[in-house]
């Protein structure tokens, strides 16, 4: 389909007043092969005529890009667990691929997943196990499973296992299945431990998170044995954890200065050095407990940055630990509190987008509820910056005739949001709908009459 078309479309599916009849319409499209838009069959709330009618759509890229939906019910989804295309159960069983930071993606139903997993294709029960989308509870189901490769999904459910399923993993006779339950078992068992350090594919691992005799854990000190590794495992004595806060390697001395147990004296204490960009992803005790107030306090008041940016990642943090951390003169914790809390103040909002306008942390920023809107328009209608003139259109008092002067910004971006304002005169609204650049936006505009919704259907070849 030729670009402009393509796009014209895509902003009508995008129309949050979009009429059933022509969403129908939009969805029963081809589109020269490439099936509907993206938008329209990623709708919230479809109506079960909608629902049909990409069930039933003869291009299989539809029904994947149906399966793959983050605004569809996975009630919805799962009926397609029957489909004639192994590629649109694969997409099914796997799930969205991307999805926003602030949404919760619900999984499918057990039983949908359990018929996934036994389909007579191998993708798609390879892309069921490979889901991040699976309930623990079906997880746990797997234990007992014919696959090995089932069996192996099902340690992810450790904690959920009865004893008796744990101990048939250990004992199972395929050595990936009884690696990947060995590699839970360990915490407790210093023994598994033992033997997983002989084996190189789980011997960093078994070092991070294993029960260790100190014995072992001497060899690898003197031996250098995946040190940073090491220098996370909370059985390790603390004679040797000391020694490893002196140690050459800045990655083993940063992985000793997170350790959990430390004070706040001994920790700044040790000579560490944290790069610009890391995150904190890999303090695992802050990141399996950003619901619990004590790791978050911990974290969120420790001088340590990675403590910091890794409890700023939590939507559970109090108001004052939020306060706090607001005040923190980093830009990791301020990206991450925008993206991931829901009172994120106005300030650090706009902090981060005036520091990375055009990036997806800014775009997080700019989509936050708390981001700012009143006041917009006489701060920013005339700024020098395309990027901050955009900002104008967020303001309630915007009047018409601004928006339209937007509409004709030197800056695409800021045309595109002028473009898509309700308040944009219709006679501009009708002209943006012939320029390439602003017809996406356009038509997504919820001014827009019907009639010029069809319109634009028909001139894109989109049969009535």
């Amino acid at each position: 389909m030729v670009a402009f078309y393509a796009s014209a479309l895509d902003g009508v599916a995008r129309n949050p007043v979009l009429p059933t009849p022509l969403l129908l319409r939009l969805l029963a499209f081809d589109g020269g092969g490439d099936g509907p838009p993206r938008h329209a069959l990623q709708r919230t709330d479809l109506p079960e005529s909608a629902v049909a009618v990409i069930l039933a759509h003869p291009n299989p890229k539809a029904r994947i890009g149906f399966a793959t939906s983050t605004g569809a019910e996975p009630a919805q989804r799962a009926r397609l667990a029957d489909d004639l295309s192994p590629k649109v159960r694969a997409a099914l069983a796997y799930g969205p691929e991307w999805h926003h930071p602030r949404t919760t993606i619900a999984p499918l139903p057990d039983d949908v997943c359990a018929r996934l997993l036994d389909d007579p294709v191998a993708s798609v029960s390879t892309a069921l196990l490979d889901s991040p989308h699976l309930a623990p509870s079906f997880l746990a189901s797997l234990a007992t499973h014919r696959d090995p490769s089932a069996r192996r999904s099902a340690a992810r459910a450790w904690e959920k296992l009865p004893q008796d399923e744990r101990s048939a993993l250990l004992a199972d006779p395929e050595s990936e299945v009884r690696r990947a339950a060995e590699l839970w078992a360990c915490r407790r068992n210093a023994r598994v431990t033992a033997e997983l350090l002989r084996d190189p594919k789980s011997a960093a691992e078994a070092l991070r998170r294993g029960l260790l005799h100190r014995a072992d854990a001497e060899r690898c000190v003197a031996e250098r044995t995946h040190l940073a590794s090491l220098a996370e495992n909370p059985s390790l004595p603390t004679d040797l954890v000391e020694q490893l806060a002196g140690d050459p390697d800045d990655a083993v001395r940063l992985a000793v200065s997170l350790r959990p147990e430390l004070d706040e004296a001994r920790r700044m204490a040790i000579d560490f050095n944290v790069g610009g960009l890391d995150r904190g992803d890999g303090v695992r005790w802050v990141r399996d407990g950003l619901a619990d107030p004590e790791v978050l306090r911990r974290a969120a008041t420790s001088a340590h940055p990675l403590l910091r940016r890794a409890a700023a990642q939590s939507p559970h943090l109090p108001p004052d630990l939020l306060r706090l951390l607001a005040r923190v003169e980093d830009p990791v914790v301020e990206n991450r509190l925008g993206i991931h809390h829901p009172d994120a103040p106005e300030e650090v909002l706009m902090r981060v987008y005036a520091r990375l306008g055009g990036t997806f942390s800014a775009w997080m920023a700019e989509t936050h509820p708390r981001f700012p809107r009143e006041g917009l328009a006489a701060r920013y209608a005339d700024h020098p910056d395309g990027n901050y003139r955009r900002l104008a259109v967020r303001d309630p008092a915007a009047t018409p005739t601004l928006i339209e002067q937007l509409s004709h910004d030197p800056v695409v971006w800021t045309r595109q949001a002028a473009v898509g304002d309700p308040r944009l005169p219709l006679h501009r609204l009708r002209e943006a709908l012939h320029e390439p650049e602003l017809v996406s936006s356009a038509g997504a505009n919820p001014a827009l009459p019907e009639d010029e919704m069809a319109a634009v259907l028909t001139r894109a070849g989109v049969p009535a």
